[in-house]
């Protein structure tokens, strides 16, 4: 089985420092959408782990939350894609838990439930976290230039190994070359 791991925040839809509280903020990068849909033409199942915080530090309930990928999904669709799965951390950033990324609870729980080894597996983040998660499992790590990744590439200290795109679709390139 062909497998990739996305970020939401940042990757897939335009980042907030104010958190995406509503289905209303939930907007895609240009070109996100339809990047999705040639994963899948390509064989690919897409699957989503993403840190959502703001429902640990009371800022949105689950219902918001599904609300939320609700849209995602259905935005997905209209072009043709699909995601797979949606994996999510709930806890504020304070919690010490095994799921939120940089730990690798979230990945581990994806390699799991899809049965197979993440080695080798793209794993696409606008943070470091994302990339210092994907590492500990042995997946690929691509940083994307949306969301926080400028700043993170500026920061440094990237996980060997990381490849560095503009976005989205040029991730999609690379994986599909």
């Amino acid at each position: 089985m062909k497998l990739i791991i996305l970020d939401r925040d940042g990757v897939i839809n335009l980042d907030s420092d104010h958190f995406i509280k509503s289905p209303e903020e939930w907007k895609p990068i240009a070109g996100s959408l339809e990047a999705i849909a040639r994963l899948n033409q390509a064989g690919y199942r897409v699957v989503v782990a993403t840190n959502q915080s703001g429902v640990g530090r009371g800022l949105f309930d689950m219902a918001m939350l599904n609300a939320i990928h609700a849209k995602m999904h259905k935005a997905v669709g209209s072009v043709g894609g699909r995601i797979d799965a949606v994996f999510y951390c709930p806890h504020a950033a304070d919690s010490k838990c095994a799921c939120r990324k940089p730990q690798a609870g979230m990945y581990l729980e994806i390699a799991e439930r899809f049965d197979m080894s993440l080695i080798g597996v793209p794993v696409v983040g606008d943070s470091l976290r994302d990339l210092q998660a994907a590492a500990a499992v042995g997946a690929a790590p691509i940083l994307v230039l949306t969301g926080k990744g400028e700043k993170t590439l500026a920061a440094g200290n990237l996980p060997e190994g990381t490849d560095v795109v503009t976005d989205l679709a040029s991730a999609v390139d690379r994986v599909l070359k």
